[in-house]
């Protein structure tokens, strides 16, 4: 039986515009750094104990919006542009935080953010070995997000 991932795959690449991809990052729910790579030489150049409190300062900022927002029950920050960088958001019912950090005009990082969700639930969740809430260290994460991240900055 064949599956449809591939076709799934295809589709998803065919609506997102490849750009210069800058960084991950993945939060756990109590806003713990859990996963962090740069992608670009461009990426800031951070100590672990930096990437820790800027990971910590995503939630906060994030959480803080929500709670600054005149209607209730506004969603969660979904979107940030700076000089240099858009910064896409992408939060799980669990609490676990993906932000991924891209050029600006970089189209499809929500798109992009759910199939990074999609391989953590695939090679992270489904790994024996990983614990919930800790730090992702799981090669065939690795290498199909690689792949991922290869086909989306091809097109």
């Amino acid at each position: 039986r064949r599956s449809a991932a591939p076709a799934k795959r295809a589709q998803l690449l065919g609506e997102m515009s490849g750009g210069r991809l800058l960084a991950l990052y993945i939060n756990n729910k109590s806003g713990g750094l859990i996963y962090q790579r740069n992608f670009a030489a461009s990426a800031a150049k951070l100590r672990d104990n930096d990437q820790l409190t800027v990971a910590s300062m995503l939630s906060s900022i994030a959480l803080i919006l929500q709670e600054l927002s005149p209607v209730s029950r506004s969603r969660p920050m979904s979107s940030l542009e700076a000089n240099g960088f858009v910064l896409s958001c992408f939060d799980v019912p669990t609490g676990l935080k993906m932000v991924l950090l891209a050029e600006p005009g970089t189209q499809g990082l929500e798109l992009l953010l759910k199939a990074v969700y999609s391989l953590y639930a695939d090679y992270a969740l489904k790994n024996p070995f990983y614990e919930l809430d800790m730090p992702i260290r799981c090669d065939k994460f690795d290498e199909r997000l690689t792949r991922l991240l290869a086909d989306f900055t091809r097109h």
